[in-house]
This record gives C-alpha cells, structure tokens and sequence, in this order.
C-alpha cells in the first residue's frame, strides 16, 4: 500500500474509533408465517472483528417476541435469530442507537414446492490458460414459510471432476450480503448439495470453479432435478456448437450469447476468439487475435475507496447523531 492510502485509511479508521458508544439495542421477534410476536428464539449479537464474527451477547426473545442488549459497541452490528434450525441475520444501524428493531422469521418446511428455480444460468469463461465456469441458480420463495432440506439441501449442482479442487459457493439471501458456504456429498458420483435455506424473497446460489484448457475446449455438464431450462452464456466473439443446443440470440448491454440446453446432459464445444491454442502460449503468437483478461485499474485504488467509503459512513453517523442530539440545557 502507498504511504498517501495508508495516511488516509488511518484517517477514516481515526473517525470511527472517535465515535462514541452506544449500548441498547433491543427489538422484537415476529413470527412471518403466524404474524404473532415469537417466544424462545434465540438471538445473538454480533460484531464483526480481526478473527472473524464475534459474538457480543445472547438471550431470548421473551414470551412477547422481545430482546434487549446492554453490550456497549462501536461499529457495525448483526442480530443473529436461530429459530427452527434456520438461521435469519439483520444489520443494525452502524455507530447508532438501535432501538425497536424487528426481526422476521418463519416456520420451516421440507415441501420443495415452496420455493421455485427462476433461473438456471451457466457462464462460461475462456481465459488462456483456464475456463472459468460461474453456475447460477436465482429461487423465488413467495409463500411465507422457509424451505429447508438439510438432507437433500435447497440445490444440487454437478461439478465436473477437472474443477472440484477449486470449487468456491456464494449465497445471497433477501435482503442479505453475500456469504461463502460449502458444498455438501450427496449419493450421486460428481452432484453436490447446497444446504441453506430458501427463506420468503429470492435467494441466488452461484457455483464458480476453474478447469484447464484443451484443443478442442470441450464443457460437459448436468442438470440435476430441474424443470427449468438451463441457459448457457458466452462473451462476445465466443460460440458454443453441441447437438441439443438451441441459440437464443444475445444479450443487448454486453453481447454475451445466450443458448438453452435440452434434456439432462450436455456437451459443447468452446469456439471463439478468447480459446487459444495450447500450443500457443509455449511457442508464440501464432498471427491469431488474442484477448487477454486483466483486473480493472480500479483495483489499484480499492484501498482509497475502502477509505473514503468507511470516512463517509463515519461522518454521516456523527451528523446525524448530533443533529438528534439535544443541544445543552434543553430537553
């Protein structure tokens, strides 16, 4: 890092740390799918930190559906509520009072008519020397009940056995940040499991992993227990050739090209500018346009925004504060 982004990384933290305290948080459980106040749930509050989520407090909601913590805290908060083997999160207001939150929860269900598969997208990625593969799977949940499978979990996907030593799982709930989970084994050689509850709302699973590159560049894959059609996505310049293939044109903002894949199997062949040829990159350029992948130069400045960014919600915080705040010897 560069002696002007640390001077202003220290800056931003500078004002977070000068902040001051604020301890009662306290809200109320609501249960989504009775709409009536839910007892016996238990909450934790959290903290994220250096190590990892601390955990600052645990209770109870009472028998009105209340919680209430005294933990003094500085920064981000998360309210933590376990009802039912299922698990919702909720961010408190940073570096403010948190008084009279609510927390939704809803009773769980094993039915897996309750949340739909919108969308089933496979992207494929030719780079030089990998293809990166991005599987997403978008459920709607628009009941009011939480389906949650641990046995068989909420999605399965195939990996192939070239990209299971990479394979990287990021889920987004409703209204969630995303977070990083595990596949879990199923019976099925090759097909993983998701475990992670479809709660109301729409929640996306997206499956990355990397597989070397070959002549020909051959992707085989799976859909496992689906009704939904599985739609294949290339970049611009890049085509896809295969016997169930179907081309349904391409994407208006970027020019990707978009395929839909017939039946339970598929094989394609990777054609296009972006697949070089092994050989290539031990003896040369062989005359052949070559698209090379490199990070956005925004990167470079990621230090800078992270603390602009942090300086901002510093001060938004100590404005509004201060304009509740009443002035002294008034009430």
């Amino acid at each position: 890092m560069k002696p002007w982004q640390m001077r202003a990384l220290v800056f931003a933290l500078a004002v977070l740390i000068s902040s001051p305290l604020f301890a009662a948080i306290d809200g109320t459980i609501i249960n989504g799918t009775s709409g009536q106040p839910q007892p016996n749930a238990l909450v934790s509050l959290m903290q994220p930190g250096k190590g990892g989520m601390q955990v600052l407090g645990t209770t109870k909601s009472d028998a009105q559906g209340k919680f209430h913590f005294d933990q003094e805290t500085q920064g981000p908060r998360i309210l933590q509520v376990i009802y039912s083997g299922v698990t919702y999160n909720q961010v408190a207001p940073p570096g403010m009072p948190a008084a009279g939150l609510t927390v939704n929860v809803y009773e769980p269900t094993r039915n897996p008519g309750t949340a739909q598969l919108a969308q089933h997208l496979v992207l494929l990625q030719p780079g030089e020397t990998e293809l990166n593969v991005s599987e997403n799977f978008i459920y709607q949940n628009s009941s009011k009940l939480s389906f949650h499978d641990p046995l068989n979990g909420s999605a399965q996907v195939f990996v192939p056995e070239a990209g299971r030593h990479n394979v990287k799982v990021a889920i987004t709930a409703p209204g969630g940040m995303p977070i990083s989970r595990d596949l879990g084994p199923t019976r099925t050689a090759g097909v993983f499991k998701i475990d992670y509850p479809l709660k109301p709302g729409e929640t996306r699973f997206e499956v990355t992993y990397t597989m070397p590159v070959s002549k020909p560049l051959i992707f085989a894959g799976k859909v496992v227990g689906e009704t939904q059609p599985v739609r294949l996505v290339v970049p611009n310049g890049v085509s896809l050739q295969g016997s169930n293939l179907q081309p349904l044109g391409q994407e208006p903002t970027t020019q990707a090209s978009i395929y839909s894949v017939a039946g339970d199997k598929y094989q394609v062949e990777i054609t296009g500018a972006e697949v070089p040829a092994p050989a290539a990159a031990a003896q040369g350029d062989d005359g052949r346009p070559q698209i090379r992948v490199a990070r956005p130069r925004i990167y470079d400045q990621m230090w800078l925004i992270l603390a602009l960014v942090l300086f901002v919600l510093a001060l938004g915080a100590v404005i509004l504060f201060r304009r509740e705040a009443p002035a002294p010897g008034k009430k």
